[in-house]
């Protein structure tokens, strides 16, 4: 480097662009959000995460026929070897998210197609993938409170299984459809840590289980997965509507954040916010607790000043008051979003794969200038 010549680091990679990706659309000062240039405001009306999962993994959606297929190929991947069973039992007392690393790390072990990286192979295993999670986090969660596993239901569509396989409930058609729609929003969302995780890993010519159980590990972070879970630990701590305008005029003022509000990306309103809002005042109703929807619609208004500021609800800040009125425990939160998130990693991971390179940043040296070595004896 010359003298005087600078060399500008970009930490954390912000606004750098690594690749190119043909798949999902983000415009943060809009607030807009597309899959394969189909917005996110149409899916969410109109699709469900079976079809929303085949457009990401396709690039297209699905005729009839073709959904129909898929629908039973993911039916069909409702399968644990007895061996990760096994694993999942003896970490029944671990964490949900330390659990669901390892045992899909372990599940590589027994799929014939674990070596292979041909888009076909890692097509057919993303698929089965999509599938084992929810059945990984269900069979975890009924070991931990002494309960057996449940089994899938073929007569369910994939978030209405879940569901079940947590509760042994069958759900209302509301709840699964809120639980759908949750999947849908969270399915795919670019160059997030976990999605760059599965690229880096990936980006080694390492196998599909790799890069998703590395994804995982980047998941579990609180700083990327965990703003559900401190949004409802939040409106536990409110308690009431009425307190809402004074926990946030005291957050501003010793300048901490409120949970569920502001986003990396957006500056406007998260696109896949709104479509969550309805969803919680009408199962809040179901459920009777409609307390903690109120308290939610105190939050947005005691924070309306701050939105020209780009400080707006992000998805997340309806995800944890959903996942509790399902009667989902708070260490869960996190699992439930990898759930939805099989999709755009392993779509991530493909994309990666079509033109392979490892990705290698650098890091600017700012330490010592050479120093002499010193013998032991004389320091």
């Amino acid at each position: 480097m010359s003298e005087g010549e600078q060399t500008r680091v970009y930490r954390g990679l912000k606004g750098v662009y690594f690749d190119r990706s043909d798949t999902t659309f983000i415009d943060g000062r809009a607030g807009e959000l597309r899959y394969y240039g189909y917005s996110i405001h149409d899916l969410a009306a109109n699709s469900n995460f079976e079809e929303t999962a085949y457009l990401l993994l396709h690039g297209e959606l699905p005729t009839a026929d073709q959904l129909t297929t898929f629908d039973e190929e993911m039916k069909a991947s409702r399968r644990l070897p007895d061996p990760v069973y096994e694993v999942i039992r003896t970490l029944k007392d671990a964490h949900p998210m330390d659990a669901l690393r390892t045992a899909v790390s372990a599940l590589a072990a027994f799929d014939d197609d674990a070596a292979d990286c041909s888009p076909v192979a890692v097509l057919r295993k993303g698929v089965r993938l999509t599938s084992q999670v929810p059945m990984i986090i269900g069979a975890h969660h009924r070991l931990r409170t002494g309960e057996a596993p449940i089994e899938p239901n073929p007569a369910l569509g994939h978030a209405a299984n879940f569901l079940y396989m947590l509760t042994g409930v069958m759900p209302s058609d509301n709840a699964a459809r809120l639980m759908d729609l949750d999947f849908i929003l969270h399915a795919e969302h670019g160059s997030n840590a976990s999605s760059f995780t599965a690229r880096v890993v990936t980006g080694t010519n390492a196998n599909l289980h790799a890069a998703i159980t590395a994804a995982i590990a980047a998941l579990s972070g609180p700083a990327h997965g965990g703003a559900a879970e401190d949004v409802m630990h939040m409106a536990r701590e409110i308690g009431d509507p009425a307190n809402a305008e004074a926990y946030v005029k005291t957050k501003r003022q010793n300048r901490e954040p409120i949970m569920g509000f502001g986003h990396r990306v957006y500056r406007a309103e998260d696109p896949r916010a709104r479509h969550l809002r309805d969803g919680v005042e009408r199962l809040s109703v179901e459920m009777g607790e409609p307390h903690w929807n109120e308290i939610l619609k105190a939050l947005v208004e005691a924070m309306r000043p701050y939105a020209r500021h780009g400080v707006n609800v992000n998805v997340d800040f309806y995800s944890g008051v959903i996942y509790h009125l399902h009667g989902i425990p708070e260490d869960l939160f996190v699992p439930i979003f990898a759930v939805g998130r099989l999709p755009g990693w392993t779509l991530q991971v493909m994309q990666q794969l079509e033109n392979n390179i490892l990705i290698r940043p650098l890091l600017l040296y700012n330490g010592p200038e050479l120093k002499p070595y010193v013998p032991v004896e004389q320091r």
